[in-house]
């Protein structure tokens, strides 16, 4: 009874989050659309870029989560590298969308080495997952 219903929220939650991807994808057509042709036309600006990439990351984070649900609705257990991963993805995308300005030095280097922390907590397990 309690899996049927933790398997009921799974599959909402995957539709839910498959209309905020869709609606995110739209959104950045529009924004690239936008950029591209409406405000400097076949030129993009720096704001404009670093929005766009923003947008897909975004896009690519929302999918990462889709993926991640997917595979634990299927084994029924959590895959870390997708998790990490993503976490990975999520961190470089505020590392991209960061107003050098406006952040202290001890902030850059905690997302530095939050950053790195990551990328080799990434490799080892890529790595010992070939030796499986």
């Amino acid at each position: 009874m309690l899996n049927t219903f933790e398997k009921m929220i799974y599959y909402v939650l995957i539709s839910l989050l498959a209309v905020v991807i869709v609606f995110s994808t739209v959104e950045l057509f529009i924004s690239l659309g936008e950029g591209v042709f409406i405000d400097s036309p076949y030129r993009l600006d720096h704001l404009e870029l670093l929005n766009i990439f923003g947008f897909f990351l975004l896009v690519l984070i929302g999918i990462e989560i889709l993926d991640t649900i997917k595979a634990y609705i299927k084994e029924n257990k959590i895959h870390v590298e997708i998790i990490v991963l993503l976490a990975v993805i999520a961190v470089a995308r505020q590392m991209i969308l960061l107003d050098l300005a406006k952040i202290a030095d001890f902030t850059l280097i905690g997302i530095g080495v939050v950053f790195i922390s990551l990328s080799g907590g990434y490799y080892l397990i890529k790595k010992v997952g070939v030796e499986k």
